[in-house]
């Protein structure tokens, strides 16, 4: 009886044993984010982006025979509401860095306390701030521009909230802050000018759309230059974050560029096929009721 108890034990039981460890093996996770909203746990930032692709999916079917919704008012709000909280991220990250001393060319994740504590805060709603970022695909939805649904933007958005849940559970600060200071400063330029330009009476003095697109691949190129610095200058900031940190930023160097060889390459041939033509297009800038191409901005990516 006493051997067939331990064989049952041995058999039955230790699966148990295991699975009530094996949580052990993978919660090698940053303690400091332990607490904070959506972190302690993967799931509900995989349900929410799963969500997410289904709107994506059955957005457009739902509106496909319905009239879009204007959503003016509400676009000016939320697009200077993510300027302004861009504008914070942008600034506190920039101050706590320089305030407490840390090094451009590599800093590990544990420094002063309380400037990684600081960091850690402002880095969550980076991350919070992606999930925020989706409402710019369901206006897009609402007001039938299902053009603007490219695969980069879905990819875009679909992503970053998840590398942000990794980032923030394994390296919540140190060599992270860089990337996500110089994308806040530049949603600071791409929403207010979209936030703006929601109000018709403005979109004349608005200058800096054409800016848009060549500010984030330089922020592309930055960031990875500076992410090699600390492959080049290690510091103890984790290697396989730096080489994904890179491949990362690159695959979005591709893609940009491509985006903007492709609209601004095509502007080029509609301009000369109007001129070659002699087109009345070209002369008035009108054609039908519709801006000719030579007074026409090409579309931006409401991207990263």
């Amino acid at each position: 009886m006493k051997g067939f108890l331990s064989s049952f034990s041995l058999i039955n039981l230790s699966p148990v044993i295991h699975l009530t460890h094996f949580p052990l093996y993978l919660n090698i996770s940053d303690k400091r984010v332990r607490g904070m909203l959506l972190l302690d746990n993967y799931l509900p930032t995989f349900a929410l982006t799963v969500m997410y692709l289904l709107v994506v999916w059955l957005g457009p079917k739902y509106m496909k025979h319905r009239q879009p919704y204007s959503c003016r008012a509400l676009m000016v709000l939320y697009n200077l509401g993510v300027t302004y909280l861009s504008f914070y991220m942008c600034y506190e990250l920039a101050i706590t860095v320089w305030r407490g001393g840390y090094n451009f060319l590599c800093q590990n994740t544990y420094s002063a306390p309380d400037v990684d504590k600081k960091v850690i805060s402002v880095l969550w709603w980076y991350y919070f701030s992606k999930l925020i970022e989706f409402i710019d695909t369901f206006f897009f939805i609402l007001r039938k521009n299902n053009h603007q649904i490219t695969f980069l933007h879905v990819y875009h958005h679909a992503s970053m909230l998840n590398i942000w849940w990794f980032v923030m559970n394994w390296i919540p600060c140190g060599h992270s802050y860089f990337g996500a200071s110089l994308n806040s400063f530049v949603h600071v330029v791409m929403y207010s000018y979209y936030g703006l330009a929601a109000i018709p009476a403005l979109r004349p003095y608005l200058w800096w759309k054409k800016y848009i697109t060549q500010l984030q691949l330089i922020q592309f190129c930055l960031t990875m230059l500076q992410t090699a610095l600390a492959v080049v200058w290690p510091c103890g900031f984790p290697m396989r974050w730096l080489y994904f940190q890179i491949s990362y930023m690159l695959s979005f160097t591709v893609l940009f560029s491509n985006f903007y060889i492709q609209t601004y390459k095509k502007r080029n041939d509609s301009r000369k096929k109007e001129h070659q033509n002699g087109s009345s297009a070209s002369v008035n800038g009108h054609a039908n009721g519709t801006a000719s191409l030579e007074h026409a901005a090409p579309r931006k990516i409401r991207m990263d």
